[in-house]
């Protein structure tokens, strides 16, 4: 794919799923000011992020590619680049590993947007090398809380999403405690220990306490809960970068 052509997909995409909110959701914002302040985050940051990745597609040097669902859009946050996505970006800077991130997230995203989106389109931008530097995947809560058929089929999907991701992606387990996360998780340990992928373990790294590190709607986490998102993505992501 040229520049050009890169461009216009992106902006074709625009960090949507294509997807309205579900009726739980809806009906939440409706009952609750908090959930509604948060969800009015969701388009301005996706066209900030579509903006963002219009200027990075073509620019030189190392490229980080970010696949996810909302918590990488930073819905919660201050602002669309302080959540841990644009937090960690500056960390690495200061760490001597400068990166152009592409973040090809979107809000309400599930495994399948991710195969079936995110990740073609990864891999189909303008190459800087081989593959990108760095490739991160945070998803999976949303297949768990949509139930029925979407949560039935998480283990299969985040099985295939674990197989088609490039090497040395760093992707983060589930943390909640359910049967299908913990059978979607089976996928991705086996695969870290094999050394394919570096596995952030979210129950492990991840914030023991979300006491003052939650947003407004009390789910999503505000710029103190982003932060400590940050800090477990980051000995991973530089495992997968010097490694």
């Amino acid at each position: 794919m040229t520049p050009a052509a890169a461009v216009a997909a992106l902006r074709d995409y625009g960090n949507r799923t294509g997807r309205p909110a579900g009726r739980t959701l809806r009906a939440l914002g409706v009952l609750l000011p908090g959930v509604r302040r948060v969800q009015a985050q969701a388009d301005p940051y996706a066209d900030a992020w579509t903006r963002h990745n219009a200027e990075s597609v073509a620019a030189p040097g190392r490229r980080w590619v970010v696949l996810g669902d909302s918590m990488s859009q930073s819905l919660g946050a201050s602002a669309w680049d302080t959540g841990w996505v644009g937090r960690l970006a500056r960390d690495l800077h200061d760490a001597g590993h400068p990166l152009t991130v592409v973040n090809l997230s979107a809000t309400g995203a599930r495994v399948r947007d991710v195969l079936d989106r995110q990740l073609p389109l990864a891999l189909d931008l303008p190459a800087t090398g081989s593959a990108p530097d760095l490739v991160t995947v945070l998803i999976g809560s949303n297949d768990l809380f949509a139930g029925g058929a979407a949560r039935r089929g998480l283990p299969d999907a985040f099985g295939e999403l674990v197989a088609a991701l490039p090497r040395r992606a760093v992707m983060a387990t589930l943390p909640q405690p359910r049967t299908a996360a913990r059978r979607a998780n089976v996928h991705l340990v086996r695969a870290g220990e094999q050394g394919h992928l570096e596995v952030v373990d979210m129950a492990r790294d991840g914030p023991r306490s979300w006491h003052g590190r939650l947003a407004a709607d009390r789910f999503h986490p505000n710029d103190r809960g982003y932060a400590a998102i940050a800090g477990a993505f980051q000995p991973a992501v530089l495992g997968a970068l010097e490694g």
